[in-house]
């Protein structure tokens, strides 16, 4: 297995560099006209479809048999290992020309997480995760932040874009926590935000109505530097839940009571 997850790093970074460089060579290009809207608010263009291609045509080139599990393309047939793909996460920065965006990679293997990766191309950084060998950024380790008080801690979120009813309480959780720490911030990357926490650029962070795709590979990069993450709930069923928090483990319990305080209500209500 180590073997060959060590080969399968290697197609996998070789991707999202090829991809990287095309979405930074059409960063600005995307005019309104070509935009496409998913659903409410929710949009992609034909260089998400591009790009998603670009990573799925590669990785095929190496391993065909590997099945596929995307945004735009689902192949469930094949072998044991099957990747968790989103070629563009911060589709909304991306068509505003803002450069907050990344590639994020996961691989399964018998419905484990056992690779996680994500790219920012504007800053050439790459996070890599091994299940059980650690995390690193540019090859070197990572670990989560040693802060313990809130009042020390910087926060980041994403706001219910896709569930704007939720907006509310979302905002009244967005301030209870606001008041006991020293900041928070808003991306547009959930992976990025995700990877924030991991090399401790951050030290929590939380949103609703995420795919597995934009998760999955973040989640199993911060546990391997040491953090925590689950739904809102505080389950350990984040990737696949919608929701999540995410912390250097020290404030995950602060999180978790501010989510179920204001959030978790009015989900329920919502009929989440």
């Amino acid at each position: 297995m180590k073997h060959e997850l060590t080969d399968i790093i290697g197609v996998a970074e070789d991707a999202v560099r090829k991809t990287g460089r095309f979405l930074l060579e059409n960063l600005g290009k995307v005019s309104r006209d070509e935009i496409e809207l998913k659903g409410p608010f929710d949009f992609v263009t034909h260089i998400d479809h591009q790009a998603e291609k670009m990573l799925i045509d590669s990785i095929h080139s190496s391993f065909p048999e590997h099945k596929i599990y995307a945004e735009e393309q689902i192949r469930q047939q094949g072998s044991d290992y099957r990747w968790i793909i989103d070629p563009l996460d911060g589709t909304t920065n991306y068509v505003h020309g803002h450069p907050v965006f990344s590639i994020s990679l996961a691989l399964e293997w018998h419905r484990e997480i056992i690779l996680g990766m994500v790219y920012d191309p504007t800053r050439e950084e790459i996070f890599v995760a091994e299940n059980g060998g650690g995390a690193t950024l540019n090859r070197r380790p990572i670990r989560v932040s040693q802060i313990s008080q809130a009042d020390r801690a910087l926060l980041a979120t994403g706001f219910p874009f896709r569930k704007k009813q939720l907006l509310d309480p979302y905002l009244r959780c967005f301030q209870d926590l606001f008041t006991r720490v020293s900041g928070i911030r808003r991306m547009g990357s959930a992976a990025l935000d995700l990877c924030y926490v991991a090399c401790g650029r951050i030290d929590g962070f939380w949103e609703i109505g995420l795919s597995p795709w934009d998760v999955a590979a973040g989640t199993l990069i911060i546990r391997e530097a040491g953090g925590k993450v689950s739904s809102f709930t505080g389950a350990d069923d984040a990737v696949w839940s919608g929701s999540i928090i995410a912390s250097n483990g020290f404030l995950h319990d602060l999180m978790v009571a501010g989510v179920e305080r204001f959030l978790l209500p009015a989900m329920k209500d919502d009929g989440q």
